[in-house]
């Protein structure tokens, strides 16, 4: 190969007229130089097209087939992955990788990021089309309609219409599940990117299109068609001053910052008050706990923003004054968890939201009752709260101190021994669970017991503590608790022909195609209307 040697008398401003980038080094045109030269030294054949194929040392290369006709194959797909192949196409080791080279790799990533876009978008429009297909015809998902024989009666006393609802319903439905369990997602992530697919191919065009061709990210779809939805249904104009307004800075902004545009974007063009738009949203209210590592979780109130200004402001004050304290050596954050957690575990009618004085301090003076904001160490009132029911399931060895085995919390799952030892010593009943025979929770009953008792719905809650259909995540004190083999069928009351169900899936189960086969020496499995069998979930803890 022939080496070119730089210019000694080559200008070398700091950055070049036509487009204001520096100027290359003189290594890097060597570089260049090198490459060019070896390029043109017919060692290698170089194509235009997508299957071009280079031919080197006297075998042809096609990095994208992998093809070969000589003796030396370099398959990108088998022989190198794909950092391999950028480490022998673009070496970072030699002397500086070219401008050119740099920007190639850049189109490549960009090229597969809109690839991936689409690819999203196309999931999403599937999703939609796949829950249309339902609605539009029923049978494959809950069978032929019985409305269409004369001669039928709805043992419920349903009107034909009615029936005909349902029918949609549950075989839209079935779908959803179908999907779920296919794609192992949730059925209401399935809802979801459905809603959002016919929000934004309905009402806003733009969007849609930017979205399918890649253009935007799924982030600032989802933002899109999340703050779209909450226009007011059947006036096509919002949506259209949003899709016109919001597109182009979709095309530009980075999610976070295209989420801020957006909401003004929606305030601005909303037809409804914002009076009136509070009250519906205050109807959403409510409280989630999100477990965390290490034996801790995360509770999420939504509430109306001035309430939860209120609340913010009183953990303050009580985790202000308690940081005065002498010896304290809690932060702020640790001080407002932890009156959080004091205020609302309470059982007393008074709860003190300062430290505990010293014995011989004097009474704090009392409060008027009119008092809208009591002074800082004076004793806050609530009204009394019912204690909390907590269940813990504790190894017996465990709690002995024979072993080591975790404790599970209902609802969580393993936490500290310590914590469960504290638990246990406040508890003011137990279950044996873990003995034999179990004396407290008879797990076979005679055929004259229909009705699940307490203490058997409770096994079942720790035996199976979610809806047993696969990816439902419903605890089973929220779930119906379904006889396998009907009642009306011989089926007994015991924990070998129960399982908790929730309403939707135990809906699934008796009126649509949905079915569930549990041998008594094998695993639950479902058979979903299209055929598929799925097993169910094994338990989280």
């Amino acid at each position: 190969m022939t080496r070119t040697a730089p210019s000694a008398n080559r200008p070398t401003p700091v950055l070049r007229e036509c487009d204001g980038a520096p100027w290359p080094s003189d290594d890097e045109l060597e570089f260049e130089a090198q490459w060019a030269a070896f390029r043109e030294s017919g060692d290698v054949e170089w194509g235009t097209g997508a299957g071009a194929a280079a031919t080197c040392g006297g075998a042809s290369v096609s990095p994208a087939s992998g093809e070969s006709h000589g003796s030396v194959s370099l398959d990108r797909h088998a022989d190198l992955d794909a950092w391999e192949w950028d480490a022998l196409m673009y070496p970072l080791d030699g002397p500086t990788l070219a401008v050119s080279d740099l920007d190639a790799r850049l189109g490549h990533l960009e090229v597969v990021v809109a690839e991936r876009q689409r690819a999203t978008a196309e999931e999403y429009r599937l999703i939609l089309a796949i829950l249309d297909d339902a609605s539009f015809d029923p049978t494959p998902w809950v069978g032929p309609d019985p409305t269409i024989d004369r001669g039928w009666q709805d043992r419920r006393g349903r009107t034909p219409g009615a029936v005909r609802r349902d029918r949609v319903d549950l075989a839209e439905r079935a779908a959803v599940a179908e999907i779920a369990v296919r794609l192992h997602v949730s059925e209401q992530t399935v809802r979801t990117r459905a809603a959002h697919a016919r929000t934004l191919a309905v009402g806003c065009p733009k969007l849609w299109t930017a979205f399918v061709e890649g253009r935007i990210s799924e982030k600032h779809a989802v933002d899109a068609a999340r703050l779209a939805s909450t226009l007011p249904a059947g006036d096509a104009d919002p949506f259209q001053r949003f899709d016109d307004e919001a597109c182009p800075p979709a095309l530009v902004l980075t999610p976070a910052k295209f989420a801020v545009t957006a909401r003004v974007i929606r305030e601005r063009v909303h037809a409804e008050s914002i009076e009136a738009r509070h009250r519906r949203a205050a109807e959403d209210r409510g409280v989630w706990m999100r477990a965390e590592l290490d034996g801790m979780a995360s509770l999420h109130a939504l509430l109306p923003a001035d309430r939860a200004r209120a609340v913010m402001s009183r953990l303050d004050q009580a985790a202000r004054h308690l940081r005065v304290a002498p010896e304290e050596e809690r932060t702020l954050a640790q001080l407002r968890a932890d009156a959080f957690a004091d205020l609302i575990t309470m059982t007393d009618g008074t709860a003190h939201a300062t430290a505990p004085p010293p014995a011989d301090a004097p009474p704090p003076a009392a409060q008027p009752a009119s008092s809208a904001d009591p002074a800082p160490d004076a004793p806050r009132t609530f009204r009394s709260a019912p204690p909390a029911t907590v269940i813990v399931t504790i190894p017996a060895l465990t709690l002995l101190g024979h072993d080591t085995a975790p404790a599970t919390l209902e609802g969580y799952g393993p936490i500290d021994l310590d914590t469960a030892r504290r638990l246990a010593g406040t508890a003011t009943s137990w279950i044996r669970l873990l003995t034999h025979p179990v004396t407290s929770a008879p797990l076979v009953l005679d055929r004259r017991t229909y009705r699940v008792p307490v203490a058997l719905r409770r096994w079942l809650g720790i035996t199976s503590p979610t809806c047993v259909f696969p990816g439902c995540n419903r605890t089973a004190r929220d779930c119906d608790i379904d006889h396998l083999t009907a009642w009306a069928d011989g089926g007994t009351t015991d924990d070998d022909n129960l399982d908790p169900k929730c309403r939707h899936h135990h809906r699934l189960r008796h009126e649509s195609h949905w079915d569930i086969d549990h041998p008594a020496d094998g695993d639950t499995t479902w058979t979903s209307p299209l055929g598929g069998r799925y097993g169910s979930d094994p338990p989280p803890f």
